[in-house]
């Protein structure tokens, strides 16, 4: 497996274990310590605890990118692209991603934590961006 592949299974492990630990530790432990209905818990609107409200935010910031991720994988990995700036990349990407993720879930969203949380964001979309045109160059 390639380091690509790697940091794409750790992006989605990632997104897994955000997923148990903030929406899933939030919401199972009012099902059965708090006697929440299972059914309480609505998906077109934001409700509970701050930190709650941004860990749902940060998973979904997770799904959101991790397809795009996915497809950059899968075309550098069907064209055969390997080195180490594919490597790199890939690397700072899953870093970039876990940082944004804790900054989200970590601190109240005041300017300077959402400047910080952008300026992880930002890094991944420049190094999709490197990806892609690595690839769109090899053939």
């Amino acid at each position: 497996m390639t380091i690509p592949m790697w940091m794409l299974l750790g992006f989605s492990t990632w997104t897994l274990l955000l997923l148990m630990a903030t929406v899933g530790v939030y919401r199972w432990v009012r099902i059965l310590f708090s006697n929440v209905p299972i059914a309480s818990f609505r998906s077109d609107r934001l409700e509970g605890e701050d930190w709650y409200r941004r860990g749902t935010r940060a998973h979904a910031n997770c799904v959101e990118n991790l397809p795009v991720f996915g497809v950059i994988v899968f075309v550098i990995t069907a064209l055969g692209i390997d080195g180490p700036a594919v490597n790199y990349l890939s690397i700072i990407i899953l870093i970039a991603r876990v940082c944004q993720s804790l900054v989200h879930v970590a601190h109240v969203q005041t300017d300077a934590f959402v400047a910080v949380r952008f300026a992880f964001f930002f890094v991944q979309l420049v190094c999709f961006l490197a990806l892609m045109v690595i690839a769109a160059l090899a053939r």
